[in-house]
């Protein structure tokens, strides 16, 4: 533990009750100059006597210097400058190694506060110039980010006597590395960059990108969200929006609605375009330039197709499905007062008749005909089958007769020789 010295300011609060007291003021003191610079910094200014940009920067150099001599005031009074030099000297430091260290705190600290006060900047040229997206003052925060700090680094490791170029040389080999292990991620990172110029859509578009449609609620520079009409979030990646076809409903700020409608063959398909035409022309949300328009688009199975167009202006989904039903409404019911007929899809068969009867070619046989021929054909077959088996059997019987007349034969024979 360090021990306690009066030398110094110390000794002008020896007790340790002042002591503590002097250092709840001071903490006291920094809070309240953070908190006063922190509400004067979105304070606007409206004399202009001072430029915001410089007011800022003057803020934040009062907050610095507040912060960095209360530290030094607290280690003044409870004496522990002497001490923390020999502690420091005992772990191989010399001054210069306590000068360093409060350089490179100086210098982060500095670094801290210019990137707030970069931060202030681009959000009052964003707020001032419609050129300057909220997606682009991003982008632009986040990059000077990176750059006052890498600068700080390289000043601190200067101030330490490290040797940039070993690191430069690793850092080139991780980023190597890193690059083949990341590929995907750096390539969504160099897409949001690419995004940010060229600038196809902004927060707030209703946008359709591949399947997904919906209001687009923030820019990163990985990723782009929107969140879909059902209600859904969505989160794409960067090179994904880069590489897909994008549509932007909003950025002209009207969009063109067209209603498909069919009429019947028989009704003029000009009076049916002029109806649906003096339809629309009053409704609500529909913009009188350009006006609405009825057009004759095709010839459908069972209908005439006309293609009624309308604009509308601040495009959103709500105001597109309410005008498109208003026009479906609109055009029905002035074609019912019109006589003029909707056809709905319908086929009709027909049938030839045929002169002279029904005639077969050469050499075709009806199914029930066919069937005929064939029983007659087997009948006939089964008739001579039957008259040969009827002969086998009467011939069979005519040998059996005479074999048996021959054998009566022989016995009267044999009876007369008897005889004699």
């Amino acid at each position: 533990m360090l021990p306690l010295q009066t030398t110094g300011i110390d000794s002008l609060v020896p007790t340790l009750p002042e002591k503590v007291a002097v250092t709840l003021v001071t903490l006291l003191v920094v809070a309240a100059t953070w908190r006063v610079t922190d509400y004067l910094h979105t304070r606007s200014d409206e004399s202009d006597r001072i430029p915001n940009t410089w007011r800022h920067l003057l803020l934040s150099g009062v907050s610095l210097l507040t912060t960095f001599g209360g530290g030094l005031l607290v280690i003044a009074v409870w004496g522990l400058t002497g001490p923390l030099f020999e502690e420091v000297q005992s772990y191989g430091l010399g001054p210069q190694s306590v000068v360093n260290a409060v350089l490179g705190l100086i210098v982060f600290v500095t670094a801290y506060a210019m990137t707030d006060v970069v931060g202030r900047i681009t959000r009052e040229l964003s707020d001032g110039r419609r050129a300057i997206t909220e997606h682009q003052r991003e982008i632009v925060y986040r990059l000077s980010q990176v750059t006052l700090y890498t600068i700080a680094g390289s000043l601190v490791l200067g101030i330490w006597g490290v040797d940039l170029g070993g690191i430069l040389v690793g850092a080139g080999f991780l980023g190597i590395v890193v690059g083949l292990a990341a590929r995907q991620t750096l390539g969504a990172l160099l897409a949001g960059f690419v995004l940010m110029f060229s600038r196809p859509f902004e927060i707030g578009d209703w946008i359709e990108v591949g399947d997904h449609e919906g209001i687009v609620t923030d820019i990163t520079i990985v990723t782009t969200r929107m969140q879909t009409f059902d209600g859904e979030y969505v989160m794409i990646p960067n090179d994904v929006v880069s590489s897909e076809s994008v549509i932007n409903r909003s950025r002209k700020g009207r969009l063109r609605i067209e209603v498909d409608v069919g009429v019947d063959y028989d009704a003029d398909p000009r009076e049916a375009a002029k109806v649906a035409r003096d339809a629309v022309r009053g409704l609500d949300n529909v913009l009188r330039v350009p006006t609405p328009q009825a057009v004759v688009k095709e010839f459908g199975d069972s209908a005439v197709v006309l293609g009624v167009r309308v604009w509308i202006d601040n495009p959103s989904a709500r105001r597109m499905w309410r005008t498109r039903t208003a026009v479906v409404g609109a055009v029905k019911t002035a074609f019912d007062e019109e006589g003029v007929k909707i056809p709905f899809p319908q086929r009709e068969l027909m049938g030839r008749e045929e002169t002279g009867g029904f005639q077969l070619s050469e050499g075709a046989v009806l199914a029930g005909e066919r069937e005929t021929v064939a029983a007659e054909a087997d009948g006939g077959r089964a008739d001579v089958d039957a008259n040969a088996s009827e002969t086998d059997d009467d011939s069979e019987g005519n040998d059996g007769d005479g074999r048996a007349g021959d054998e009566r034969g022989d016995d009267d024979d044999d009876s007369d020789g008897e005889s004699q």
